[in-house]
């Protein structure tokens, strides 16, 4: 006597075609998201590894985004410093000007413009905060609007209002850099140079600065001319620090990026889907789910009722 298990054959039909629909869910969803998992459990035994990968790739990023604020912030810096280099420059070709022809003229109102050029350069900001007021940030370096109120101050350390905290960054592991500088070691020489010609002009029996040259008047002028040259050189010594911290920090950058493509490939061949699989597997789990399908269609025509009947 023949034996029909209408309801196993049916069972064992529908478990295949369960386990097909599951095949076919997983690639479509490997194709979906272009990875092996979608956490890190789905990554069994590689979880660890992954999990310290991606510690790694967080610290690096975090040294490239230091390192491209550190950088914006030394472009800036340059920039400010080359804006005082300028006046002190423009302040030299001025008072030469004055020294050759033996005419003051409108040597003190071109002095008071490279002062505001000076003074716009030392209080510089940079995302929103005053590049060389140290860690007050928020109180402009110096206060002093004019040649007059420069000359009223009484020294030329009370013209800062910065404190002596210099900037400093950690732009990789075991590296920072002291990138900051503070507005009197940048202005000092050349505000006290300006607040000594103001007073000069300002003197009776010295001044005015004005009209025709007196012997005295250019003789002092011209010494002027020595301390200017000094204020500028100790500038650009300052602005080449800086260029030389800008190419260190790129340097540095450069390696972080370079390491993190390293990382980012490592991290890629553990979690990234083979898509041509994932495509395969898709494609003959839509084939076993067709099969299981057509003989789960079949198995209802082969039921004990028709052999009954």
């Amino acid at each position: 006597m023949t034996r029909v298990a209408t309801f196993g054959n049916y069972q064992s039909a529908l478990l295949d075609l369960m386990r097909a629909q599951t095949r076919a869910a997983d690639a479509q969803e490997r194709i979906s998201t272009q990875k092996n998992a979608t956490d890190l459990t789905g990554f069994g035994r590689q979880s660890e590894t992954l999990t310290a990968m991606k510690g790694a790739q967080s610290r690096i990023q975090g040294f490239i985004d230091t390192g491209a604020a550190v950088a914006a912030r030394l472009t800036t810096q340059d920039l400010a410093m080359d804006q005082i280099r300028e006046a002190i420059n423009g302040a030299r070709e001025a008072i030469g000007g004055a020294v050759g022809t033996e005419s003051g003229g409108s040597l003190m109102l071109e002095l008071e413009g490279f002062f505001q050029a000076a003074r716009g350069g030392l209080n510089t900001r940079h995302q929103g905060g005053y590049l060389f007021a140290g860690a007050s940030t928020s109180t402009a370096p110096v206060e002093a609007a004019n040649l007059s109120e420069l000359q009223a101050a009484p020294t030329v350390a009370s013209l800062f209002s910065n404190d002596t905290l210099k900037t400093a960054s950690r732009v990789a592991e075991g590296t920072t850099l002291e990138t900051g500088f503070l507005a009197d070691e940048l202005g000092a020489d050349i505000l006290s140079i300006l607040r000594d010609i103001q007073e000069y002009h300002t003197t009776p029996g010295s001044g005015p600065l004005n009209g025709r040259l007196s012997e005295t008047q250019k003789a002092f002028l011209s010494s002027q001319l020595v301390r200017l040259e000094q204020a500028g050189t100790a500038v650009v010594d300052k602005m080449a620090r800086t260029g030389s911290l800008a190419k260190q920090v790129e340097n540095i950058t450069l390696g972080h990026e370079a390491q993190k493509i390293a990382l980012d490939e490592l991290v890629a061949n553990r979690t990234d889907a083979d898509m041509a699989e994932a495509i395969t597997n898709l494609q003959l789990s839509q084939v076993a789910i067709e099969a299981s399908a057509q003989v789960i269609s079949q198995l209802r025509q082969v039921s004990l009722l028709n052999y009954l009947s």
